[in-house]
């Protein structure tokens, strides 16, 4: 059997949330995540998504994820950012990743989008191997800034 890849659906959102725990737990930071299947499907199915999917499909079964979305480069342009990217531990090594990560990267290209994005931790080091194949640039300059909710509400 073929691995499929495809956009993803309402009913793909448990097995989506599946592998994004699945992602936590291997990033160290299971209890990070807040999100829920339905939440997913409001802010990815809604009446305006905010992400869109491309879901690996293999046997039947959702196997790995990509989830995305369009960003915007005052330099550039319209971007893509690659928010996640997953494939189950039990289905690496068989060149999967590498069919949805170009898959991803066509996505890119058919929307004519100036830029893709995306962050890999410094010590996931199969990951860094797995961009480094596509001569990726792996930029350590940067320091990422962000706010959780609870800091966004102290703010008057």
């Amino acid at each position: 059997m073929e691995l499929e890849i495809r956009p993803g659906t309402k009913s793909d959102m448990p097995s989506v949330m599946g592998l994004i725990k699945a992602l936590a737990l291997y990033e160290k930071a299971p209890e990070e995540v807040e999100t829920t299947v339905d939440r997913l499907v409001e802010d990815g199915f809604g009446e305006n998504p905010a992400f869109e999917t491309l879901v690996a499909v293999y046997e039947n079964d959702v196997i790995g994820f990509a989830l995305y979305y369009t960003g915007y480069s005052t330099w550039k342009g319209k971007t893509l950012y690659l928010e996640d990217f997953l494939i189950s531990e039990a289905y690496r090594g068989r060149g999967f990743g590498k069919v949805l990560f170009e898959a991803i990267i066509q996505t890119a290209k058919e929307r004519d989008l100036q830029r893709m994005d995306w962050q890999v931790l410094d010590w996931n080091q199969p990951a860094i191997k797995f961009y480094e194949r596509y001569n990726a640039e792996l930029d350590g300059e940067w320091i990422n800034g962000r706010f959780y909710k609870k800091d966004l509400l102290k703010f008057v």
